[in-house]
């Protein structure tokens, strides 16, 4: 249980946090993107696309990173807390965990300060986020946006039956799905060609997506994807190591691990599924760690400098 002054506060840092994100909202406009032909998918939105929040600010002192932690991971998962208040906490929430994977010294700071019931949900956060970060340690950060769209994804409670009826299908855990959903396209918030030439929520290449037994329907189609993706890993081995039919989608042991990460997460703790529905899509780039909200459009690679130039509240504050 939180200190009796830590419980007493955070009612009264949830308001200041959401009235202080409210104050500091940043305009970010994007062109009107090109109609999709999947049924599934969102309507083509309208401009100018302004978010009503700005990119999270957040403190650096680690008692107070420490506080705000303690206050938003039981707001993620309180029945009480308003839907509208979601995107704005898991947001936050979402920034302090990619902040703190990157400052491993920090890092341990804040812990010491948070309650042991959050301290576990850290520590699985920050494993997952690290393991990814490995996989691109060494290369040079991007000094391109990426050619995707942004849009919202399917309602939470439709992402779940899906997850759930494809492992009832399979026997693949559902968390495994949706934490694969979420490492791929942020649970179908990119819409995009990889560079290996993947697509869809599952990001499945076309020629797997033709296998026989696997694809059927919509590539792009969110519950057509997650079905398909776990018919793949149970041919891949999934039934008798998850582990090796992670290895099938992506030849990666990190990859591996940090899906793993966040389905233990989800194993013991499925409320922490808001959370993790309501990240936004960041991009790490040789400017920073940019925000690519919900209608972002970008039909090619654009250079990150003439990017912000149109959009500087895609930028971390402080830049």
């Amino acid at each position: 249980m939180a200190p009796l002054s830590m419980r007493v506060a955070t009612p009264v840092l949830l308001a200041f946090l959401l009235a202080s994100a409210a104050a500091a909202v940043t305009t970010v406009t994007a062109e009107r993107p090109p109609a999709a032909p999947s049924q599934r998918l969102p309507p083509p939105l309208t401009p100018p696309i302004v978010p009503s929040r700005a990119y999270p600010r957040l403190p650096q002192d680690p008692a107070a990173i420490a506080a705000e932690l303690a206050a938003l991971e039981p707001a993620l998962r309180s029945a009480a807390t308003v839907a509208d208040q979601l995107p704005e906490l898991a947001h936050r929430q979402q920034v302090i965990y990619r902040r703190l994977a990157t400052d491993p010294v920090l890092a341990a700071r804040v812990r010491a300060f948070l309650p042991v019931r959050w301290q576990g949900v850290l520590d699985r956060h920050l494993a997952a986020r690290r393991e990814f970060l490995a996989m691109h340690r060494g290369g040079p950060r991007s000094a391109v946006v990426p050619a995707w769209r942004i849009i919202p994804p399917e309602p939470a409670a439709h992402l779940l039956r899906y997850y759930r009826e494809a492992a009832a299908a399979t026997g693949i855990p559902w968390q495994v799905l949706a934490a694969v959903n979420l490492v791929e396209t942020g649970m179908g918030r990119i819409d995009g060609v990889s560079v290996a030439d993947a697509r869809g929520p599952m990001q499945f290449l076309p020629s797997t997506w033709a296998q026989r037994g696997i694809g059927q329907g919509d590539i792009r189609d969110p519950e057509d994807a997650i079905h398909a993706a776990a018919r793949y890993l149970v041919r891949r081995g999934g039934l008798k190591d998850i582990r090796q039919g992670l290895w099938g989608y992506n030849n990666s042991n990190r990859y591996v691990r940090g899906v793993l990460h966040y389905a233990e997460l989800l194993r013991q703790d499925p409320q922490a599924f808001t959370g993790l529905y309501h990240w936004e899509i960041h991009y790490n780039s040789a400017a920073g760690d940019l925000w690519l909200p919900v209608g972002y459009n970008q039909p090619r690679p654009l250079p990150v400098s003439t990017y912000l130039k149109r959009f500087p509240g895609s930028a971390p504050p402080g830049r």
